[in-house]
Formats: C-alpha cells, structure tokens, sequence
C-alpha cells in the first residue's frame, strides 16, 4: 500500500456529492482544492468544514465549459497545496429536452461541462501525478445514465457515456505510473441537481427504487473516498454504480414507477 494520498482537488464542491466528497476526504486526512462555478459562498461553506477536519482548503472558481483556462485552475490549485495525489470530477450539469426539439447550443453546453472540461481536468491533474511520480487517484463522477439512456437526456446520456469510457481508457493508460481511473455512477441522489437540496433522503418514497428512496451525497463520498484511498490499488478502470438497485430495474423504470406491485411474483 505505499500510495499516501496528502491532497485533493474535488471540482464542483460548492454543493451536492461534491460537497460531500471533499468533506469526506478531508475527514480521511487530504488537504483539499474546492472549486465553484457560480455559488462561490457554498463553496466557503465547504471550505469551512474542510478545515474543521484540520485540513487544508484552498477555493478557485472554475467553469468546464471555458476549456482554455480549465487547465490553468487545475494548476493553480495543485499549486497552492503543494501538489494533487487525487483528482474527483464532481462538475456536471444535465437537461431534460426531447432529442428532436434539442438545439446545438443546449447540446454544446451539456457536452462541455460534462466532457470536455472533465477531460482538461483529468489530463491536467494525471500530468501532475506523472510528474511527481508518486501514483495518484483519478474519479469522475458519471452516473446511472453512463450504463443506461433516459428519454430526454440524449447530450447528458452521450456526455456520460463518453466520460465512462474516457476514465476506462486512462486507466489503460496510466496504469504504468501507478495511476488508478475510476467511474462513480449515481443513481437518483438527494442533491441541488435533482431539486433536493437539504432534503433527507431516507423520508422520501421511491416505490420503482428496490432500496426505496433517494441516496445521501455522503454514501456516494463514501464510494469516492475508498476510490481515493490506498486500499483500492487494485482496482481501475471500472465504473461503481450507487444507485439502490435501480439499474436492476432500468433507470426509466425505477424512478417512474409508483407503486410496488412490481415486487410481487
């Protein structure tokens, strides 16, 4: 086990499993790089609790879809706390419009965020870990939508199917420098993104969910911290789905359903 992860950039940790994320790796002992994109006083908040764990935080604010400057905060960061073992691409945004009514600009935002900027981010942190040659832990949130496709979401399903595929690729890749490359998949979380902020999870009623709610931001961090962590070593190139069981019911199904009828023989 001689991977001793010290610090972490989590980006888009102004909220939601972002949030979580860095909180949780902060609690595991790792100094953290918070990024924001438009609710810099979420991330301060964030920072807050970083630093009740007695670590380090340090804040940027970063847009994914301003590819030429996204490297540059990545540096920046790396930078201020000395360097960064692990990388968590929390940054995302999605959309609900019908394929034929979907417009190239709706398409470009998405795919940007989603992808192109989680692509800069990546490279930018795998060159500081190749660099440093001390190993380093490279996750992406992706989610349910990376395995399976939902109406509505054509630019959020190809964006996530991409960014799977990306991390599996890296993984290839950088396995020589003692880089790891991981997906996290969440299935329906009680987050900002899904119009459940400050919602608790476990009083929600999923019927179509076979754990029967939404999850908690902090059961994916858990995920994402044993990811970041000298324990997975060996694991890379896959993709964790945190879901409650709902790709066993096909994503569409379990959060449609409304009632339990299902579960009967």
């Amino acid at each position: 086990m001689g991977f001793d992860p010290r610090t972490a950039i989590v980006t888009g940790s102004d909220s939601g499993i972002g949030r979580a994320t860095a909180v949780a790796l902060a609690r595991a002992g790792l100094d953290i790089g918070i990024t924001w994109h438009r609710d810099e006083a979420g991330a301060e908040r964030t920072a807050a609790e970083v630093r009740e764990h007695g670590r380090r935080a340090e804040v940027a604010r970063l847009d994914t879809t301003e590819l030429q400057r996204v490297g540059a905060v990545v540096d920046d960061l790396a930078g201020r706390l000395g360097g960064v073992d692990v990388l968590v691409n929390s940054s995302g945004t999605g959309g609900s419009t019908a394929f034929l009514e979907l417009s190239t600009d709706e398409w470009r935002q998405i795919v940007a965020t989603d992808l192109d900027g989680a692509f800069v981010c990546l490279q930018a942190a795998a060159r500081h870990m190749v660099d440093a040659g001390r190993g380093g832990r490279l996750i992406a949130v992706t989610s349910v939508h990376e395995h399976q496709p939902r109406v509505g979401s054509s630019a959020y399903d190809a964006a996530k199917h991409g960014l799977g595929g990306l991390i599996k690729t890296i993984a290839l890749e950088l396995g020589e420098h003692g880089i790891t490359a991981n997906s996290v998949a969440p299935g329906e979380i009680a987050t900002p993104m899904t119009g459940q902020e400050d919602v608790d999870p476990h009083g929600e009623d999923r019927p179509g969910v076979p754990l029967g709610r939404p999850g908690d931001a902090r059961e994916v961090a858990a995920v994402i911290a044993f990811l970041a962590s000298a324990e997975a070593a060996y694991v890379t190139g896959a993709s964790w789905v945190v879901d409650g069981g709902m790709l066993q019911m096909g994503p569409q199904a379990g959060s449609h359903l409304q009632s339990g009828e299902w579960r009967k023989a």
